[in-house]
């Protein structure tokens, strides 16, 4: 086991082709624990690297929507009303606590996600 940190897109690139050597390892073998170290420094590397934008919240609101068969005057209780609902789903009015708290009560979208936070 030869293991140094990732610095370059070298490193990474060498470092993705030996977790592919190792995907198959056995659990308690130093295989496997190669594979849990070489995983790790990645992750590090790329959450550094490559980071990911919050969540933005009417994505996530639409995509619920998609995955429940909602329409927008599904839910427009959540928002209080076809107006605010219209409004919230076109960029033109900012999600309320009230709007966050129903739409993660009542569509279990999660709160991180309509704050647009990671």
């Amino acid at each position: 086991m030869n293991l140094k940190p990732i610095r370059t897109k070298k490193d990474l690139s060498m470092a993705l082709a030996r977790i592919d050597n190792l995907i198959d390892a056995k659990h308690g073998t130093e295989e496997y624990d190669e594979l849990e170290i070489l995983s790790t420094l990645v992750e590090v590397y790329e959450e550094k690297h490559f980071p990911v934008p919050p969540p933005d919240p009417v994505e996530a609101i639409k995509f619920r929507m998609d995955q429940m068969g909602l329409k927008q005057s599904d839910i427009a209780k959540y928002l209080g009303g076809k107006n605010r609902a219209s409004e919230v789903l076109s960029r033109k009015r900012p999600l309320s606590l009230r709007m966050i708290r129903n739409l993660h009560n009542n569509l279990k979208i999660p709160s991180e996600s309509l704050l647009g936070v990671v």
